[in-house]
């Protein structure tokens, strides 16, 4: 009687763990809705995602703001609609455990014509968020630069995979544009910037307007985002990048006031801390740290923000004379 009670309870216990792994795990999507030229929230706008099983919608609120709740982790397609402007759809939509989906999106109106002909404007990648460029530039949005091929995570390696813009060599992120040799550039194998901090950016290859009228080969306008203003998000990784800790949420949830702070180490420095060698660096350990921090207070009639880029790196190798006879 004693052995067929303790087979029961581990049966038991096996059919609790299966059910508990059974469980889907999901996610918050959550975001943002503006008027593309002014900036402005659109409330009522409808965001609907589209899931593996179905699809679930919502409503900005009067901020423009939306929250889709229990996602399943994946890749979904969104799309977002509202009466006089186009709509905007987008695909790929990465949704992941570790953290909330945040989504900044921006809608056009739609123009009518005195004949009746309605006009329509698509979502095009290739005009920037920049009214005053005319030709040469184009839009980099966050959710597909993590897509790009052989980047890293590092900006100007994305910038790489655009026509007219190339790589001085593999080891360096320097970018060569139309021809234009980064003289004097101080380039190394990791950005400064860091990519899970950065928003939809602009990036110009001539022409540039009259903001950026020193510049004589290319313009890369980056632009860091907003924290998560509803929850506490940590995170933490490991990889090409370094050893990287982060952290965002509201300082106030009545006003909207965000913070987001993200600091990285070199994490083949905190190897050889460990005393474990590193094969095919010759003694030439790179070793980097930074720290990239963002406040945004919004006020009536726009955002106050407050950002702070700290970086140093260094890499010292060794050379040998062969010696003589």
């Amino acid at each position: 009687m004693h052995t067929i009670r303790k087979t029961l309870l581990f049966l038991s216990f096996i059919t609790i763990s299966l059910s508990a792994f059974s469980q889907d795990i999901t996610q918050t999507v959550r975001g943002r809705v503006v008027e593309k030229n002014t900036q402005e929230p659109l409330p009522a706008a409808y965001v609907v995602i589209t899931l593996n099983d179905g699809q679930k919608g919502t409503e900005t609120d009067i901020n423009g703001h939306f929250t889709l709740e229990k996602i399943p982790v994946g890749r979904y397609s969104l799309a977002v609609t509202m009466t006089g402007f186009t709509p905007f759809v987008t695909s790929n939509i990465l949704v992941n455990s570790g953290k909330e989906t945040l989504l900044n999106i921006a809608m056009e109106e739609s123009v009518n014509e005195l004949e009746g002909i309605v006009v329509t404007a698509k979502v095009d990648k290739d005009q920037p968020l920049n009214k005053m460029a005319a030709v040469s530039a184009r839009l980099l949005s966050s959710e597909e630069a993590n897509r790009y091929a052989g980047s890293w995570g590092d900006p100007a390696r994305m910038a790489a995979n655009f026509a007219g813009v190339a790589m001085s060599e593999d080891t360096r992120n320097d970018i060569i544009i139309r021809g234009n040799s980064p003289m004097g550039g101080t380039g190394g194998p990791v950005s400064m910037i860091n990519n899970n901090q950065l928003t939809n950016s602009d990036f110009y290859t001539s022409a540039f307007p009259a903001e950026f009228g020193n510049a004589t080969s290319g313009v890369f306008d980056l632009r860091l985002r907003n924290g998560n203003s509803q929850k506490h998000e940590f995170m933490g990784s490991v990889g090409f990048q370094g050893f990287e800790l982060g952290a965002e949420g509201p300082i106030s949830r009545k006003t909207g006031a965000t913070y987001m702070i993200n600091g990285r180490y070199s994490f083949l420095k905190i190897l050889e801390f460990m005393g474990m060698g590193i094969a095919g660096t010759d003694g030439a350990v790179p070793e980097y740290q930074d720290l990239t921090a963002k406040i945004n207070l919004p006020l009536k009639n726009g955002n106050l923000s407050f950002v702070t880029l700290l970086g140093a790196s260094r890499i010292a190798a060794t050379f040998y004379k062969p010696a003589q006879a």
